[in-house]
């Protein structure tokens, strides 16, 4: 059974973050699973630090872009997610040339708080980083 109450798919993923961050550096959504979501990014040179391998703040940004979307998908309709936290611990280097994959899974779906894991993969499957973010349920409120 599928955990999503909308129905965004790679397209929407796109649509939204087309010329924004995430767009910039060329993140990319390739799966929706019943309970999951899976995206893809190159690192090059936009991604990476001065020794050669991805930034710490870009692998957050592929972690807090992808539980931000999920929560999207995730939120009943008239609803939106905001994030209030978020943390990376980064266990193994990726170096310019590679790629990462993304795997998103909830850890909680309330009524007012998510809570998504994100792992972060090389191209040979190492594990390179391990991410928690906290989005809170909002109803839309019309604008005044």
């Amino acid at each position: 059974m599928s955990i999503w109450k909308r129905p965004f798919g790679p397209d929407s993923f796109w649509a939204a973050h087309e010329g924004t961050l995430p767009g910039l550096l060329g993140l990319r959504l390739t799966e929706i699973g019943p309970d999951f979501l899976r995206a893809e990014m190159p690192v090059d040179h936009r991604h990476i630090q001065p020794h050669g391998i991805l930034h710490g703040g870009g692998s957050v940004v592929v972690t807090e872009t992808m539980g931000s979307f999920a929560g999207a998908m995730a939120a009943p309709e008239g609803h939106r997610v905001v994030g209030v936290e978020v943390n990376a611990n980064h266990l193994a280097p990726v170096r310019r040339g590679d790629s990462v994959t993304a795997f998103c899974r909830p850890i909680r779906l309330g009524r007012s708080l998510q809570v998504w894991e994100i792992e972060l993969r090389r191209g040979d499957g190492t594990l390179t980083c391990v991410s928690r973010l906290t989005t809170a349920v909002q109803p839309i409120r019309a604008e005044a």
